[in-house]
């Protein structure tokens, strides 16, 4: 029997991701990426904590890049070897539980996104340069992780590139250093951070500082796109004005940068601290509006508050919808309430076989899973009003800061809100897959 077939699985909806034994607390990589020939060198340092008695580990890492060398707690292993996205490493002699762990890896190759069930993820040359959209399971493509929303850590992110690239990451540029013809740019991410929102962002973009309040924003685009990005991204504060008011805090000290690249995206992307968007995005029209709220919201309701599985993940999308809406209504455009109505004429007409808090694999990122749980949230609104709602939603963001939650976790908290008992409303909408009346 194969160690593949051994493996035991953390999340069913992503068997392959995750690993068992050990706990991560901090991620150093040290890299070097040459756009020209999309050849990418780094060296991961990993520190961790075991679970339990630990001889063997894994960690995920795509079979596009070579490893080189593996050390544990400066010493090297008895074994390592790669297996379909794995890094297995055997250790010369077990270690007990709760003992540190450092792990490094030398690693190379030619980065490509991981196929999924939903598409190409990670890794992604672009017409002049790169990024990274690691949702749901593309952190592996570029470094050796434990690839799961439940595992959290910091980072320290050094990126070599050549000039002239515009290298960002994740967290506060603290040094940028540049030798000959590369530039190293040096962040850190101090805040606990899911691997599927560290993300490389790399092209000929500038850099331009949006406002300082109530949150630092940044803007990091081509130059050609400057004018039409100041008039479709232009309400950008009052939106975060407005979603810190109703979601509490923003949760990150660095602040929050919209990236847009010069090339056309399928979809903008959320990272910690970070929102990436297409140049179609960007077409001097305002019609992304939407997703600008929509990501925005994410950085409470995903990466601050993230799902401890992946079939909860209406615990983000649901709220980042609902979010677009408040933002529509607070805008002068359509309230809430029409959109909501609007919204559940569509899903009634739609096919009726998805449960909200399962919907499986294939369903996760369905756009069914967004609008009904942005509907979840509007009957619940309805049920025990504004004032309470939003004081629930502020507790949530705080409670769970930086912290992983499932659904169960969120309708125990609502029950404090509520006069009654709000188990009809979610046997409804989360454990039902029809679609309840108005």
């Amino acid at each position: 029997m194969s160690r593949d077939s051994k493996r035991p699985v953390i999340d069913p909806y992503l068997p392959g991701n995750g690993n068992f034994g050990y706990r991560v607390s901090r991620y150093e990589l040290d890299l070097e990426y040459k756009v020209n020939i999309n050849r990418l060198a780094g060296t991961a340092t990993i520190t961790a904590v075991t679970l339990a008695s630990l001889s063997t580990f894994s960690l995920d890492l795509s079979d596009a890049l070579a490893v080189s060398k593996v050390s544990v707690n400066g010493r090297r292993p008895a074994h390592f070897a790669r297996s379909k996205g794995k890094l297995d490493v055997t250790l010369s002699a077990a270690l007990p539980a709760g003992a540190a762990l450092t792990i490094t890896v030398r690693y190379a190759g030619t980065p490509r996104p991981i196929r999924s069930l939903w598409g190409d993820v990670g890794f992604e040359e672009l017409t002049s340069g790169a990024l990274v959209a690691g949702q749901p399971n593309g952190a592996a493509s570029w470094f050796p992780c434990d690839d799961h929303p439940s595992s959290k850590a910091s980072y320290r992110i050094a990126i070599a590139t050549e000039n002239p690239y515009y290298a960002l990451a994740n967290g506060e540029l603290v040094s940028r250093r540049t030798r000959a013809a590369m530039t190293t740019w040096t962040y850190e991410q101090p805040e606990p951070t899911s691997t599927y929102l560290v993300t490389l962002q790399i092209g000929e973009y500038q850099q331009h500082r949006l406002t300082k309040s109530p949150v630092v924003m940044n803007a990091v685009l081509p130059q050609r796109l400057r004018q039409n990005f100041d008039h479709d991204f232009g309400r950008q504060p009052q939106m975060m004005k407005l979603f810190v008011k109703l979601f509490g805090p923003y949760p990150l000290s660095n602040g929050y940068t919209v990236v847009v690249t010069d090339d056309d995206l399928e979809i903008p992307l959320e990272a910690q601290g970070i929102s990436i968007f297409g140049a179609n995005h960007c077409g001097g029209n305002r019609s992304a509006e939407r997703l600008i709220a929509h990501e925005l919201a994410h950085q409470w309701f995903g990466n601050s508050v993230t799902v401890r599985r992946w079939r909860d993940i209406w615990l983000h999308e649901g709220f980042a919808c609902y979010a677009e809406w408040l933002w529509s209504e607070d805008s002068g455009g359509r309230t809430a309430d029409e959109l909501a109505k609007h919204y559940h004429q569509r899903l009634r007409h739609s096919s009726q076989h998805l449960l909200l808090a399962d919907p499986g694999p294939r369903d996760m990122f369905d756009d069914r899973v967004y609008k009904r749980g942005a509907l979840t949230l509007h009957a619940l609104r309805r049920t025990i009003g504004d004032d309470r709602f939003f004081d629930l939603l502020r507790d949530w963001t705080a409670r769970h800061r930086h912290a992983t939650a499932v659904t169960d976790d969120f309708t125990g908290l609502a029950a404090n809100y509520a006069e009654e008992s709000l188990r009809p409303l979610w046997r409804a909408w989360l454990y039902s897959t029809d679609v309840p009346h108005p």
